[in-house]
C-alpha cells in the first residue's frame, strides 16, 4: 500500500490513543504511556481497586464497558494486579461512549 495509507492509519490510531487516554485520566484513571500497542494500561489503585481481575469482572455489569486484565500476562501474577487495559482500536464514538459509561463508576 501507499506510503499515504500508512500515514493516515498512523494519524488515525494515534487520535484514538490521544482520545481515550484524555477521558480515562480526565475521570482519574492513572494512565501509562502507549508507544507501540492497541491498547492503554491504567492503574486501577488510582480508582480504588486494588484487583484488575475483579474489576475487569464487575465492568460489563456495572457500566457495559470491558477491559483486560493485566495479571493475566505476567508470571508473577500479583505484579500485573493492579493493572488492566482498554483497546482503543474502536471507532471513535464508540470510545467516546465508553469513556461515557466509565464515568458511571465514580
Amino acid at each position: 500500500l501507499p506510503d499515504d495509507y500508512w500515514e493516515s492509519f498512523r494519524l488515525d490510531l494515534q487520535a484514538k490513543r490521544d482520545l481515550l487516554t484524555a477521558g480515562l485520566a480526565d475521570l482519574g484513571f492513572e494512565v501509562v504511556a502507549s508507544q507501540g500497542t492497541y491498547f492503554l494500561t491504567t492503574d486501577v489503585a488510582s480508582m480504588g481497586y486494588a484487583d484488575g481481575m475483579a474489576f475487569c469482572r464487575n465492568l460489563p455489569k456495572a457500566c457495559g464497558v470491558v477491559a483486560i486484565p493485566t495479571e493475566v500476562l505476567y508470571l508473577n501474577k500479583h505484579e500485573g494486579r493492579h493493572l488492566v487495559r482498554f483497546a482503543f482500536c474502536k471507532r471513535l464514538e464508540v470510545l467516546d461512549e465508553a469513556v461515557s459509561r466509565l464515568a458511571r463508576l465514580g
